[in-house]
């Protein structure tokens, strides 16, 4: 979301779900750089002390974050966000969207990666999954923050 005085694209967090490390990581990458970044919760998150980082808090209920991100997002936007359905919403409306595990989602991939989603769930739902992913760890910490990077160089070179 570029408004005036913004020279770039906004990151914007689905809060709720977004592990802390991914968070600082976000925090820092903001601060450094200046790009605008908001948390989008429905429970109040304190940001640190940045005029680039905000937060917007919103009613409980099934989807409530993500509707006012798919609402707010701008074609060139990046989502923070493991929801997939969130995930292909805002690819549809022009923005990319990074998993915490450092995934990219695109106009390429993302119908994809619902198709695998609603396997699984399929699977889960008749008692043939056997578990889920492993947890969030140090490497998947290093991959968000490289793909972040990735992202983040493309962007300069679009302005």
């Amino acid at each position: 979301m570029t408004t005036a005085g913004e020279t770039g694209p906004t990151i914007w967090v689905d809060d709720d779900a977004t592990p802390r490390p991914i968070k600082e990581v976000l925090f820092k990458t903001s601060m450094r750089r200046g790009t605008p970044l908001v948390l989008v919760s429905n429970r109040w998150t304190q940001p640190p002390k940045s005029g680039n980082v905000r937060c917007i808090q919103v009613e409980q209920g099934a989807d409530v974050a993500d509707d006012t991100i798919v609402e707010l997002v701008q074609r060139g936007d990046l989502v923070i966000t493991n929801d997939i359905p969130l995930a292909a919403r805002v690819v549809e409306k022009g923005a990319e969207a990074l998993r915490p595990k450092g995934n990219m989602l695109d106009a390429e991939n993302v119908r994809e990666q619902l198709s695998l989603r609603d396997f699984s769930e399929d699977l889960r739902s008749s008692g043939l999954d056997s578990g889920g992913p492993p947890p969030f760890g140090p490497a998947d910490k290093q991959r968000f923050a490289n793909a972040l990077d990735r992202w983040l160089a493309r962007a300069a070179h679009r302005r």
